[in-house]
């Protein structure tokens, strides 16, 4: 091991280790222990050291084998034909090396690639005699499978009897129906049994049920997509070998494209990632294989894998990285907010280099430290978290870290205060220093957002060069900004400057909940804010209320109710609002009575880019016809309005069995 680190070899170590252990939990055991893009995550980490540290691969490395054994219960049967898993590849960059690898290989020749989705379920083998089904296993390890013969029999999808005697070994993935585990999980609940976590798993149990009523009781479903030893010729073209099959009577997915270069399967997949969310099954990527099986066979295998075919998993919704170092961020209420700093990775089409870790409970929780590996989760328009640590990645070197005691801006001494109550209360250190720096900045982005007055050209870069020039201190100084003013600074021209100050004057007027949320008040989020705006009408009459009066609205507790009345009592504050009214015009905003609105006491989730809303503006529209918005999917959610890329909410809709709308049912409603 001459030159190697010692942290990489121990990292190696702790990565097969690792792995190995929770292949064995999900292939074996079909407990889904952690997520299987997380897994995918640490397996993509570990090919990529035994690349740059060939002499480091061992024997039993999860990369040198199947994955997988049979279990015990059911009869054991030799494979007549080896059962290969397919390697990964998670970018266009990836697919592209591989098809290089492929023309190397073929000294030149250049194939042509048939495209198929990847189901996420449970793969089996059928083993036909004279057009009988003799025989289903599952995959096992690979030499080995499970005789599961009795319970595919109850899946209508699979031919009892083929439409010619042949003799014929095929493979394809038993899956289930995101809708039919939604009614299993309605089902669950109405008897007080937790509900299913996803459809993979329950195909997976279902299959190895003892009882073959329970696996037809679950209405299984069956994609059929090779044929693996016939007593026929093979087709010689891949496409025309998925033909075969549907003529022999079997299900074959009919999405399967034919391409004559990468180029079409690098565009299929990108595709695939928008699609898929609409089908009635789980698609976790797409398999690419060359086209020709001539060239198929002159490619062959390695130890583990066709060199012929790739799996192109899409973009991981969670993976895993580690956790280079956790520093202190001061937000625009002092509030203190520890926030990870992670080595860069690609997480749902983007890559991530940081998340917070929201407070010191928080940590706590999860019992991060500077060194962790760690699972990460982005879903669809969800800030990066830090979902789980894997402590059985730990070398020993990991830092416990610790809240600083002061202000990390100005140096202050930090004070800890407890929020919420019961199993919602949390510790929350704060900057009490009226005049924090790294406060007053963080309010005045605030202020200028989306959410708030949403001055288009105004992002924090912006910001930080007015503060800088000592333009803008406050507020109200965003309106009072001349051409003069911004010609003077660096990187504005005429037309720069001109666009500005229109996006100023159209801010001016503003309706009464942007504004409230716009005041950074503590404690007051969006849908507070709403829900004020609709019950006081004005800021004069919310500025005067009441705890008793503030409680009385639907989401306004104790603490946010204290932290209105102490905002709004400070002279501060006062002042402010007196020079921000001189410069501005408060629209009010007013829900409709709930019994005129379509979706009078309906709770609605948005998810995904929409074709032609805001996420703002459907949000007013739902408000306007009585309707409430929540940020995440319960059994209690009427409807969720997904767009483009619409991330794990849809399938907790799926799983909550709550209905999905388009924009444009969504438009029809309301009209």
């Amino acid at each position: 091991m001459t030159g190697v680190p010692k942290e990489i070899v121990e990292r190696m170590a702790k990565l097969r280790e690792t792995i190995n252990h929770y292949r064995y939990a999900y292939h074996v055991l079909d407990k889904e222990e952690i997520p299987e893009s997380a897994r995918d995550s640490l397996m993509h980490d570990l090919r990529l050291l035994e690349e740059k540290y060939p002499e480091l691969i061992t024997p039993d490395s999860p990369t040198q084998r199947v994955e997988g054994k049979p279990l015990d219960e059911f009869k054991k049967v030799n494979h007549k034909v080896p059962q290969w898993s397919f390697n990964d590849v998670f970018s266009p960059e990836e697919l592209i090396e591989f098809d290089a690898r492929v023309k190397r290989f073929l000294k030149g020749e250049t194939p042509s690639y048939v495209c198929e989705l990847k189901i996420d379920g449970l793969k089996v083998v059928l083993e036909y005699e004279k057009g009988f089904l003799k025989r289903a296993l599952t995959r096992g390890d690979g030499v080995i499978g499970e005789d599961v013969t009795l319970n595919v029999r109850t899946i209508e999808a699979v031919p009892l009897r083929l439409t010619k005697d042949i003799d014929v070994v095929v493979e394809g993935e038993v899956w289930m129906r995101k809708s039919t585990m939604a009614s299993l999980n309605k089902e669950r609940a109405n008897i007080g049994e937790e509900p299913f976590a996803n459809p993979r798993n329950v195909a997976a149990g279902s299959i190895r049920q003892l009882d073959p009523k329970i696996a037809a009781s679950r209405k299984l479903e069956v994609f059929i997509y090779d044929i693996a030893q016939a007593s026929v010729p093979i087709p010689s073209e891949q496409y025309k070998e998925l033909e075969l099959l549907r003529e022999l009577g079997f299900k074959v997915n009919p999405h399967f494209k034919h391409f004559p270069s990468i180029d079409g399967a690098v565009q299929y997949w990108k595709e695939w990632q928008e699609r898929g969310k609409k089908e009635d099954y789980l698609i976790d990527g797409i398999v690419v294989k060359v086209n020709e099986q001539k060239l198929q066979e002159r490619l062959g295998y390695t130890g583990k894998a066709p060199r012929f075919a790739i799996a192109f998993k899409f973009p991981a919704e969670q993976v895993t990285t580690v956790v280079e170092d956790i520093q202190i961020q001061v937000g625009r209420t002092g509030a203190l907010t520890p926030v990870a700093h992670l080595k860069p990775t690609l997480v749902y089409g983007s890559v991530v280099s940081r998340a917070t870790l929201h407070n010191e409970d928080e940590i706590k929780r999860l019992d991060v430290r500077i060194g962790d590996t760690v699972i990460l989760q982005k879903a669809g328009d969800v800030i990066p978290d830090i979902v789980r640590v894997l402590p059985e990645m730990r070398i020993g070197k990991e830092k416990v870290f610790k809240m600083p005691k002061t202000c990390p801006e100005c140096d202050t001494p930090i004070e800890k205060k407890r929020i919420g109550k019961g199993s919602e209360e949390s510790a929350a250190y704060y900057c009490v220093n009226p005049k924090c720096p790294a406060k007053d900045r963080r309010r005045l982005y605030h202020f200028t957002s989306k959410h708030a007055f949403d001055i288009d050209g105004l992002g924090p870069k912006v910001v930080d060069l007015l503060v800088e020039h000592q333009l803008v201190g406050a507020y109200d100084d965003f309106f009072t900004l001349t051409k003069g003013d911004l010609l003077a600074l660096p990187r504005f021209a005429e037309k720069s400057a001109d666009n500005l100050l229109a996006s100023i004057e159209k801010a001016k007027r503003v309706t009464l909940p942007r504004l409230i949320i716009a005041l950074s008040i503590p404690q007051v989020g969006e849908e507070t804010a709403y829900d004020l705006a609709s019950y006081f009408g004005t800021l004069e009459e919310l500025s005067h209320a009441t705890k008793d009066e503030l409680i009385k609205i639907d989401g306004v507790g104790e603490i946010v109710a204290d932290s209105l009345i102490e905002w709004f009592s400070e002279p501060h504050n006062k002042k402010l609002l007196e020079r921000l009214f001189k410069v501005i015009v408060v629209e009010r905003v007013s829900k409709k009575p709930a019994s005129l609105g379509v979706f009078a006491g309906k709770t609605i989730v948005l998810t995904g880019t929409l074709p032609t809303l805001s996420r703002d503006e459907a949000k007013e529209l739902v408000r306007k016809a009585g309707g409430d918005v929540s940020g995440s999917v319960s059994a209690n959610t009427d409807y969720v309005l997904a767009g483009e890329n619409p991330g794990s909410k849809f399938d907790d809709a799926n799983r909550f069995g709550v209905k999905i709308i388009s924009e444009k049912e969504f438009l029809s409603m309301l009209k």
